[in-house]
């Protein structure tokens, strides 16, 4: 498949200097982020952390999702995480339009109907982030010990605000 001869070629490269091998894969620095797929987020350099450092779940609009808690309940009792971040950020497409209008902007570019799917639009960045460090703390399974924090990213600056 040669449309992938690219990222292949990068991929041999970057296995030259390959660093990680035998790596347990606990979180080294005690930390997990959940935040959101967009491209401009850096999740480890952000927060001045490096590969092997913490745990990075990553969704459409940063939500704390039922996986994102599956993989939050992992990394607390199996993986070393004591702090948890929750971030979103600023200029995000799940939280400029509503639910209606990326349904119809999917279904004009797909060409099919996607009235059907949930997709987390947000309406209110910092009440959601309210919402999801909340969700977190009060998980049974995650211990009151651990730190959650959320925060809002900005993406023309580079730096997070403490919401909660």
């Amino acid at each position: 498949m040669p449309e992938f001869d690219d990222l292949l070629a990068a991929n041999t490269s970057y296995a030259n200097d390959f660093t990680l091998s035998g790596f347990d894969g606990i979180a080294r620095a005690g930390v997990a982020m959940v935040t959101c797929m967009d491209s401009r987020i850096d999740p480890l350099g952000m927060i001045g952390l490096s590969p092997g450092d913490a745990k990075i779940m990553r969704n459409p609009g940063g939500r704390v999702t039922d996986q994102a808690l599956v993989a939050l309940v992992l990394g607390v009792n199996l993986l070393q995480v004591e702090r948890v971040l929750v971030v979103e950020h600023t200029r995000c497409a799940m939280a400029g339009s509503t639910e209606d209008e990326l349904k119809h902007r999917i279904a004009e570019h797909a060409g099919h109907d996607a009235s059907w799917m949930t997709l987390g639009a947000i309406t209110d960045q910092r009440r959601t982030i309210e919402a999801d460090v909340i969700r977190v703390k009060t998980h049974p399974l995650i211990s009151n010990d651990v730190l959650v924090g959320g925060f809002l990213y900005d993406v023309d600056t580079g730096l997070l605000e403490r919401v909660v």
